[in-house]
């Protein structure tokens, strides 16, 4: 056995030997495959071409020759596997020597690589620790996989995030300009509208945020947790959704502007109505306090404010928007003046009802006198003299002006006093066996 054979353990036989060549074959294929799919992915194309920035800059500064160490490397297991399949092709049945190079190149440290590109060699002060190294075909695979998986790692990385963020980003941009011409047509522009500041900031955010994705993808991924696998995370999408809010908010807000556009003329002929029910109302309780305080006496009237000329002042200031087509100030406006015509109309109608209660209370009085006169009448009272007295009593002083309340109350409580009085007896008085008055 020679010293290489030796060195690798007992020497192969024939069949070890084409079935080490023979799983080498489909591992050469592999490799081959995987190494022209990395060659050809969009991604690496993209990286080539591209001006790159901060994270992503240093990555691909250590990848590109990485991806050119493994070609090198894969050149090299290519002419192993090649020298080991023209020595079998030698004889059918190989020789003892045969199979002692044989099991050399395929077990033993049979190729060399250059010791200072390898990305396993720490350099020393002074250069590389090691001009070459001698390597097992095995042992150069598992370097090869090392190298393929960093460099697959930062290619998919970068892809995935290219792919997911620009397109998005130019989407929400497009969005964004359909929304500033809307903006201009009503109005909303920078400076004169919070909106249409809101609007210039999401154009610079996304205008940054498209030029860092394209320059330094890789500061826009979140690696997954406990995932070892090339590309394993997701792209980083947390500002481009804060923008996507903000442009939505912004767009909610334009179209509550244009709403009012649309509705405007509608809303303020709604308004002048209700402002104008809330003027009758508080014209109607200035006639009535006049009335009250001629037909009630000893009674305390509340005085009855005028018309609402400031939210008056206010509609022609509304209906000067519409006119000149401010509908980002008419908006807020309109909404403060249906709420406050709506305070005003509830308060006229309140003060109508206050200035109103004591007639409201002489009427009460009215019906309560008359209710027991009629009752009386049914009970065939209604010519009794005590009864009579205290009726017209009342009754002068609920029909005369001006009415003392407090004095007519206590008549009319006097009126029933007398008539339950006489109704009691007449009621409960004692019945003989045949049901009449014994």
């Amino acid at each position: 056995m020679s010293v290489a054979a030796d060195a690798t353990g007992p020497v192969m036989d024939r069949d070890e030997v084409d079935r080490a060549l023979a799983r080498l074959g489909a591992e050469y294929e592999a490799i081959e495959s995987s190494l022209l799919a990395l060659q050809d992915h969009a991604g690496r194309r993209l990286l080539e071409g591209a001006e790159l920035t901060g994270i992503t800059l240093e990555r691909w500064n250590a990848t590109e020759p990485a991806i050119t160490l493994l070609w090198s490397y894969f050149d090299t297991y290519t002419a192993a596997l090649r020298d080991a399949r023209e020595l079998r092709a030698r004889r059918r049945f190989p020789t003892r020597q045969d199979l002692s190079e044989l099991t050399d190149l395929l077990r033993g440290e049979s190729v060399t690589v250059a010791g200072g590109a390898s990305a396993h060699t720490q350099p020393s002060l002074t250069g590389p620790a090691k001009l070459s190294e001698r390597l097992t075909l095995a042992a150069l695979v598992s370097r090869m996989n090392d190298l393929y998986a960093q460099s697959l790692d930062m290619i998919v990385t970068a892809d995935a995030v290219w792919s997911a963020l620009p397109a998005r980003i130019d989407l929400l941009a497009a969005e964004l300009q359909r929304t500033r011409s809307l903006a201009h047509s009503v109005g909303v522009r920078p400076g004169e509208h919070p909106s249409g500041d809101d609007l210039e900031s999401i154009t610079r955010e996304l205008s940054a945020l498209r030029s860092q994705v394209v320059t330094d993808p890789l500061a826009f991924w979140r690696p997954g947790l406990g995932s070892s696998a090339p590309g394993g995370g997701r792209p980083d999408t947390e500002r481009y959704d804060r923008a996507a809010r903000a442009l939505e908010e912004v767009r909610r807000e334009i179209d509550a502007v244009l709403t009012v556009r649309q509705d405007a003329e509608q809303r303020l002929v709604r308004l002048r109505d209700v402002l104008s029910r809330a003027d009758r109302t508080l014209t109607e309780a200035r006639s009535a306090r006049g009335e009250v305080l001629a037909k009630i006496a000893a009674s305390e009237v509340p005085a009855v404010g005028g018309p609402p000329t400031a939210l008056q002042e206010q509609l022609v200031l509304a209906a000067d928007y519409r006119r000149h087509a401010q509908w980002h100030r008419l908006s807020p406006l309109l909404e403060s003046l249906e709420r406050e015509a709506e305070d005003e109309l509830l308060r006229a109608r309140e003060s109508l009802t206050a200035v109103t209660a004591p007639l409201a209370v002489r009427a009460e009085l009215r019906g309560r006198l008359d209710a027991y006169r009629a009752k009386v009448a049914r009970h065939g009272m209604a010519e009794d003299p005590l009864l009579i007295e205290r009726y017209d009593v009342a009754r002068r002083m609920l029909w005369s002006a001006p009415c003392d309340l407090r004095a007519a109350e206590q008549a009319v409580l006097r009126y029933q006093q007398a008539a339950a009085e006489v109704l009691v007896p007449r009621q409960t008085e004692p019945r003989d066996h045949t049901g009449n008055p014994s």
